[in-house]
This record gives structure tokens, sequence and C-alpha cells, in this order.
């Protein structure tokens, strides 16, 4: 019987590595152990912390690119033969034994490879589609706001004053954050600042400076707004 896992790839990889958007004929996991990651499709835009990891399937188009250097791994899966059948890109929570089992598979390229295969496949776990994806629009006047937002996420200039920035209306541009990410303005630009504040915290950086490098003046409503986007606190994507 083949194997659902076709090959494991372990990487150190350097800060500001980038790929372009390319497509595999296989599944695949990848899990950043130590590095910032960020990984994109078309309309979505993914950071995922090192406690998770990103389902791409076989045939979507994507790209990455590496924000804090560090180890990763890749677990290439048969399109064929793998029990998983998520279609769209989707986070995955890795949990102390599917991190061993990875570890595992990667170090035993050869042997006892079905049980801890089989494992790995009946664990995985995903986590709500909302949680690290961000829906990137196509609208050039949109993008201008949604790009200059990811670049400064502490910027607090309201609707009406990114709506001028667009040389757009604020109903435009109202319709267009609806139309075009399912989300309102605001909501977007919560979800904006807590995937730069997981960088942050991936490299180090303390809760209230990464409270304020995104924009947020008390760590308090910070933590509220990380644990009604993540699920968890800030402390849990924090370094040991």
């Amino acid at each position: 019987m083949p194997g659902t896992v076709l090959a494991t790839a372990r990487t150190e990889f350097d800060a500001g590595v980038a790929f372009d958007l390319h497509e595999h004929p296989f599944h695949l996991l990848s899990w950043s152990e130590t590095a910032t990651v960020t990984h994109r499709t078309a309309d979505r835009d993914w950071l995922v912390p090192p406690t998770h990891a990103l389902w791409m399937p076989a045939g979507v188009p994507h790209a990455l690119a590496v924000v804090r250097g560090g180890r990763g791994y890749g677990v290439v899966l048969s399109a064929q033969h793998c029990p998983v059948s998520w279609t769209e890109p989707t986070g995955v929570l890795v949990t102390p034994l599917v991190r061993e089992l990875i570890v595992h598979l990667d170090q035993h390229p050869r042997r006892a490879r079905m049980p801890a295969e089989t494992l790995l496949a009946e664990l995985l776990e995903p986590v709500p589609s909302t949680t690290f994806q961000l829906p990137m629009p196509t609208d050039p006047r949109l993008r201008d706001v949604t790009e200059a937002l990811l670049a400064h996420p502490a910027d607090d200039r309201d609707l009406a004053a990114w709506a001028d920035h667009a040389a757009t209306s604020v109903r435009t541009l109202t319709r267009l954050f609806q139309a075009e990410t399912g989300m309102t303005f605001a909501q977007w630009r919560t979800h904006a600042r807590i995937r730069a504040a997981l960088t942050h915290l991936a490299e180090g950086v303390p809760i209230k400076a990464t409270a304020r490098a995104v924009g947020y003046r008390k760590p308090g409503a910070f933590a509220e707004a990380f644990r009604r986007i993540t699920g968890d606190f800030p402390s849990v994507y924090t370094p040991p």
C-alpha cells in the first residue's frame, strides 16, 4: 500500500528568503519550528506561528517569504493516498504529539513510517479559517489601503482619511471592504494588527512593546483583541 507521506524536509531559513507563486502536485504541510514565515495565495495571506502549521493542497498557487530566520519543516503528502480531504489552505494546530511525529518522520525517513504517517494524518486539527489568514482585495483602491495598513499597522487614520488617501468615498470604501474581504474596515484592521503582532511576538518583542507597535495604547485592550482573533492570549505565542 502506498504511503501517505512521500518525503519530509528540514530547512534552515534565512530572513528575507522568498519564493514567488508556484504550485505542487502534492499536498504540503508547512511547519516553522523557529522561523516566522508568511504564505500568500491569490486572495489570502497567512502568518503562521510555531504553534501551528499550514496545510497547502495540491495544485494551489502560493508564495512564501521568511520574516524571521530559523528552522522549518515541510511534510510532502500524496494527493492520491492522503486521507485528508481539505481543498483549501488550512491552518492546523501543532500539538506536542504532532510536533514529535513530524520530527520523527524527518529523522527516520525509511523505517517505522506507516504508523506515524497514519497517526499524523488522523491528528491534524483545523483551526478557524480566520485565525491566521487575512483576505487580500483585488480592487486597486482597496489594495492601496490594505497594503499601507500591513506596512504600518499602528496607523490610526479613520475610514474617512483612508477614503481620501485612496481618492474615493467613504461609502465606496465601506462597500469594497465588505465585498472583497467579507469584513468591515475595523474588523480587517484588527486582523491585520494581530497578524503583525504575531511577527513581533515570534521575534521575542515584549507584549507591551508589541501592543504599542501595532497600534494599541493599552496592553489590556491588545490582549483582549488578540484573544478574540486567535482564541489565546499573547503570552501563548512568545518564544520559550
